[in-house]
């Protein structure tokens, strides 16, 4: 035999897709070909394989070899396709059987035959378990990762004549055990407890994490904002089975997955420096990678010293906020990546921190001030569901033996409310809807019962603050899942008057003028 098809898999964005790699020995003098639109490092596949198979012993056809990865018109990209050329190779010479359609190989060689872990496990097993593929064929560390796909078979390899052997009947491979996924994971992260005072911004993070809202905290330096943000996470409610898959694929696209893990099961908390282009937020590169924001997918990104950001920066979130995805198009192709995420900021109420302070003197003239809150654009800012009032410590609290309540105590609450909400949009047919932050304008009039009290209230503040049709549905959205904290299926007056609150910052810090 001189010609031999062995199936792989390659990913464009978070999307597995089939690759048929051909391998034919043809007369002429040595030479190696790859086709099929393939990268560097693909093209350089052929030097690796060689080597790799010189030093397993596996003798070297000295003829023209030629190499097509199919379809021939998406981009190959990385060193994925090292074992299926190899054994492509292999099978056209007649050293070994044909693989079948049934069995797919994904690794890289290392020049010695060993297999090194890839990136993007996860999204091309998916793609292999609905193409039919019923054995998977993987380096070690990537096994794991792959055992999460239902209905495959995924066999671990360390090196190439593992699997040459398994293939040959010389000496069988252990499948992977899948890793149970347990949703009650327990958060090891800081814990509130450690927070002393500030009742207000904790009640209000806790009404953030039960709607998945964006949040701003805003006060003088010291007052605990960012203590506050990276304590989020352990209220939220513990990932899904759906949503830990969606998060994995992200990082094992991104190449951020630690070797040998399954499904993640912590929320990602990212934490992008105040320098962070508007590339590295949104996702790029010559192929495709996602960024800060779809690495958020899921979980927090937060955004510490908001008006230091690049102003072309922060706009670029402005879309995926609204639609929970991004496309990023390049000249090699164009791929969307889930960012379904809480956007927390922090930052200061002027450039020297201490305007509005009760003991410690502004230093800032009006012009600065206004310089310097103008950085944040007005869209940006209607964006931000909550915008929450940090103010400084008292010393009789700091000075407290113990601080506030735990995060295991308010995580139950969020989760319970999370739970009402979820019931009651999977009754609506709205399974895609996983908290209140999510719920199309469409539905939101429908779903945000008020009582005549709260109507009438909203009424007034909409009158008196020229509130926009954005602020509008968000303020409701907030009521909505303070009346779930609440238990009540009819937002009542109490309900809205703390959602107004919520968006007092508008008035204090950018209508005063």
């Amino acid at each position: 035999m001189v010609f031999a098809r062995v199936t792989s898999f390659g990913v464009n964005g978070l999307a597995g897709y089939a690759v048929t790699v051909e391998a034919d020995i043809s007369g002429g003098l040595p030479q190696t070909t790859i086709v099929g639109l393939p990268d560097s490092a693909v093209k350089e596949s052929s030097e690796r394989v060689r080597s790799a198979a010189k030093n397993l012993g596996f003798p070297w056809p000295g003829s023209r070899l030629t190499i097509n990865l199919a379809p021939a018109d998406v981009r190959k990209t990385g060193p994925v396709y090292d074992l299926p050329v190899l054994l492509g190779l292999l099978a056209a010479e007649g050293q070994l059987p044909l693989p079948g359609a049934e069995r797919a190989f994904l690794g890289e060689l290392g020049l010695d035959g060993s297999l090194r872990p890839v990136t993007g496990v996860l999204p091309m097993a998916l793609a292999a378990a609905q193409n039919g593929v019923r054995e998977l064929f993987v380096p070690a560390e990537n096994a794991t990762e792959a055992a999460v796909a239902e209905n495959l078979t995924v066999y671990p390899a360390r090196t190439a004549k593992e699997v040459v052997n398994h293939l040959l009947g010389q000496g069988a491979l252990s499948p992977a055990r899948p890793d149970g996924y347990d949703e009650a994971g327990e958060w090891l992260g800081p814990d509130f407890c450690d927070v002393h005072g500030q009742a207000e911004a904790r009640r209000a993070l806790e009404v953030a994490a039960a709607g998945g809202h964006n949040a701003l905290l805003i006060g003088p330096p010291g007052t605990g904002k960012s203590m506050l943000a990276k304590r989020l996470p352990g209220i939220l409610p513990p990932l899904g089975y759906e949503e830990a898959l969606e998060t994995t694929a992200v990082y094992s696209v991104a190449g951020l997955l630690p070797g040998g893990s399954g499904l993640l099961r912590q929320r990602p908390f990212r934490n992008p420096h105040h320098s962070v282009s508007a590339v590295a937020l949104a996702g790029g590169g010559s192929t495709p990678r996602p960024g800060e924001v779809s690495l958020a997918h899921n979980g927090v990104l937060f955004l510490d010293e908001l008006p230091e950001f690049n102003r072309e920066a922060l706009e670029v979130m402005r879309q995926p906020m609204e639609d929970g995805q991004i496309t990023v198009s390049r000249v090699h192709g164009s791929a969307v990546f889930p960012c379904k995420f809480m956007l927390v900021a922090a930052m200061n109420p002027c450039k020297c921190g201490y305007f509005g302070h009760p003991k410690h003197p502004c230093t800032c003239t009006p012009s600065a001030i206004d310089q310097y809150r103008q950085r944040i654009s007005g869209p940006l800012l209607d964006r931000i569901d909550l915008h929450i009032d940090v103010a400084p410590v008292e010393y009789d609290d700091l000075a407290a033996a113990h601080g506030g309540e735990g995060s295991a105590a308010i995580r139950a609450r969020v989760t319970a409310a999370r739970q009402r909400q979820q019931a009651r949009y999977t009754a609506l047919g709205l399974d895609a809807v996983r908290c209140n932050a999510q719920l199309p304008s469409g539905r939101l009039r429908a779903v945000c019962q008020m009582a005549p009290a709260a109507e009438k209230m909203l009424r007034g503040a909409f009158e008196r603050m020229g509130y926009s049709a954005r602020a509008y549905d968000r303020i409701l959205r907030v009521a909505r899942t303070i009346a779930d904290l609440d238990g009540a299926e009819t937002i009542g007056a109490a309900h809205l008057s703390e959602a107004l609150q919520y968006r007092s910052l508008d008035r204090k810090y950018w209508y005063d003028k």
